[in-house]
């Protein structure tokens, strides 16, 4: 006997079929695979199932319920976390001894366990790729009221964003949502990030994947203080001269180019001086816009990029047909004359080594370096066999990478 949730589900009725009589643990190894995840305090399994590979996470139906609501409530709010599937309760053996519930997630595509994706956080890139990822992160959670109660490395995925990184929840089952965070609970939910950061870098100390010359206490620092620049530049208020309007513009622009929409901001004028602050901030500035020219889904930075593409290659057309295109038309032009036939060059078996985007970030990359190490121009098709002979040929696929071995 068991009872199915399902969320946004409709084709998934086989779910019924999956043991659910038998401990989690106890389901035949078979059914089951080996995807990024960290470690966790319940039992976690990855099921491939009707072509779709899921997280079945068992723990008992109080936690599992209050994880259901969190992430459905994620979702709906468009904040990053694993995508919610269901929840099986009312779970029993034959002999009728009650078992524990089971959350069902959708496994991310493309995502990448800490242990997976910072393969030396000595190094100092890495190291600044993992503060901004959970900085974001954490800002983003927490102007959307919500208390997470449980960062960690292990509580996290991430997935590669034009170079840059970006940072999913996964455990939600200490969380909750208020209409807005005080700054106590926000300083409590950094203190706990803190505590259970800086304990996953001693344990990657070590392990001898962290040198030891690097002083952890010293990462969480520059994570907090990149947390706060951000969080004050998205939410702080703001006050200047009318002489100086120039500055209210150039924020909301810096706040564009991290990527946030300021849909509203409040104004008041006051004996010559304006305060100035912004009320809705929405990530996905350039993504929407992306989207919105050219039906291309990706993430923040990868459409930064891919925008920045589109229009030089709009410019570029400008000058060699004597007249400036509407931005519809470029857009079109770009999608259908270089953005398609580049990744249509790539063998089928190589295609899916990486998402789309990311991919086609990693093409305009080594058509850079090309065009650098020649001296002159070169096209972007001709970097495309080379980067398909020279890179791609030989990178492990990311969709469904296995984890490293503690």
């Amino acid at each position: 006997m068991v009872a199915l949730k399902l969320r946004r589900s409709p084709s998934r009725p086989r779910l019924l079929e999956l043991p659910w009589s038998q401990p989690l643990e106890e389901w035949p190894d078979e059914d089951f695979v080996r995807l990024p995840s960290g470690t966790h305090r319940h039992v976690v399994r990855f099921l491939r199932h009707d072509g779709e590979y899921y997280a079945l996470k068992e723990l008992p139906t109080r936690l599992a319920e209050l994880e259901f609501e969190n992430l459905d409530r994620l979702r709906d709010e468009g904040l990053p976390a694993v995508t919610l599937v269901g929840i099986a309760t009312d779970r029993a053996t034959p002999a009728g001894e009650p078992l524990e519930s089971v959350l069902i997630t959708r496994h991310l595509r493309y995502s990448l366990a800490y242990r997976t994706v910072f393969t030396d956080l000595s190094n100092e890139g890495q190291r600044n790729q993992m503060i901004d990822a959970l900085a974001v992160l954490l800002v983003r959670l927490h102007i959307g009221g919500f208390f997470w109660g449980d960062c960690s490395l292990n509580n996290v995925l991430f997935r590669r964003d034009a170079g840059a990184l970006r940072a999913y929840v996964v455990d939600t089952e200490t969380s909750e949502f208020q209409l807005k965070l005080s700054d106590g609970q926000r300083a409590h939910d950094l203190m706990i990030a803190s505590e259970n950061l800086a304990g996953g870098l001693y344990d990657l100390q070590a392990e001898g994947r962290l040198s030891a010359a690097i002083e952890p206490i010293e990462v969480i620092d520059a994570l907090m203080h990149r947390y706060e620049a951000l969080f004050n530049d998205l939410t702080a208020a703001e006050e200047v001269p009318v002489s100086d309007l120039g500055r209210i513009q150039a924020r909301l622009e810096r706040l564009n180019d991290l990527g946030f929409d300021t849909e509203e901001y409040e104004l008041r004028e006051d004996s010559g001086v304006v305060r100035f602050r912004p009320t809705v901030v929405e990530e996905g500035y350039h993504k929407r816009s992306l989207e919105r020219l050219t039906g291309i889904v990706a993430h923040e930075n990868q459409a930064r990029r891919l925008l920045n593409a589109l229009r030089s290659y709009g410019a570029w057309l400008a000058q060699t047909e004597g007249e400036a295109l509407p931005e519809a038309v470029m857009g079109y032009r770009w999608l259908t004359e270089r953005w398609r036939p580049g990744l249509e060059m790539i063998p089928a078996h190589l295609r899916g080594r990486l998402e789309d985007a990311e991919l086609y970030h990693e093409l305009l990359e080594h058509n850079w370096y090309l065009s650098e190490e020649r001296g002159e121009e070169v096209s972007l098709f001709e970097a495309v066999e080379s980067y398909v002979d020279t890179i791609l040929d030989r990178r492990q696929s990311e969709r469904n990478i296995l984890p490293a071995d503690p």
